[in-house]
């Protein structure tokens, strides 16, 4: 015989029918102020589980509803009801019931951020709010617009003063929502006759994307760094550590000072060693 699904599995399981699990998260019974109190005090104070279980299962219904607000822009409800539901467990976590405010209150806020979170996720292929004043207005601005079509000056103005945001953010929401999702590559429906172009033909790429250049330029490198290898290697070791140290260190550049107490010469002298050093590199290179 199978076991039944925990509270929580049930706010987190797979939904399949969205008037069943209506049905079946309305039939729960809500909590009374007193049972939710009592609840809520077991789960903070001693950790139990029951307890919360029972907290998020009669709050189902609520984000149910909740959920079903956000149908309008075109992804799967039962999505929604889901993301709704992790934020209903976030609040039942944070809740605490020496406040004074009941956990439908409380949770509406939690309930929301996640859902939101996922809208703006999923509406578009690239992400079309990332701002404070971005997310906003992509929840408000369609809701506050009096008519259909672009939004004149005055009324750019106006919308701004309303959600407390400037009016080119206002003016650049409109033309986000405005611009649909343009596909990378042609659909697979396009002859190739019809002389039709997408992004995919025509962006150009990063600089030496052929790969005979980046061969060229890996060998080129490699040829010369044997040169210079082989080209320090006809210095006297004094004058290859003092190049090495001014101009081949990883870990920094040592100063004039620091080679001079090293090797009890002036700073002067270990200039010149320097100039007389690279003049004959350059000479072997060359």
């Amino acid at each position: 015989m199978a076991t039944a699904a925990t509270p929580y599995e049930l706010a987190l399981a797979p939904i399949g029918s969205i008037d069943s699990y209506t049905n079946l998260v309305h039939n729960i019974p809500v909590l009374t102020a007193k049972e939710e109190y009592d609840l809520a005090t077991r789960l903070q104070q001693d950790g139990d589980v029951e307890a919360a279980q029972r907290l998020v299962l009669s709050h189902l219904r609520f984000v149910a509803r909740i959920a079903r607000g956000y149908s309008a822009y075109g992804l799967p409800v039962s999505d929604l009801m889901q993301e709704g539901n992790i934020g209903l467990m976030k609040a039942v976590k944070r809740f605490d019931p020496t406040k004074g405010v009941r956990l439908v209150s409380f949770a509406v806020h939690w309930v929301r951020a996640e859902i939101h979170e996922y809208v703006i996720k999923n509406w578009r292929i690239v992400k079309i709010a990332t701002t404070k004043a971005q997310r906003k207005l992509f929840f408000n601005l369609r809701s506050a617009k009096k008519r259909l079509g672009w939004l004149n000056q005055e009324e750019v103005e106006a919308v701004a003063e309303d959600l407390g945001v400037t009016p080119d953010n206002v003016m650049d929401m409109e033309r986000r929502l405005a611009q649909p999702d343009a596909s990378f590559d042609l659909p697979v429906d396009v002859d190739d006759e019809d002389n039709t172009f997408s992004p995919a033909a025509y962006l150009t790429g990063p600089e030496n994307t052929d790969p005979s250049v980046h061969v060229e330029n890996v060998d080129h490198k490699d040829f010369q760094e044997t040169k210079l290898s082989n080209a320090l290697a006809t210095l006297d070791e004094r004058s290859q550590d003092i190049l090495r140290q001014r101009w081949l260190n990883d870990e920094g550049k040592a100063t004039l000072h620091t080679l001079a107490d090293h090797y009890q010469v002036s700073a002067e002298r270990i200039r010149q060693i320097e100039n007389n050093a690279l003049k004959k590199l350059k000479h072997l290179m060359a």
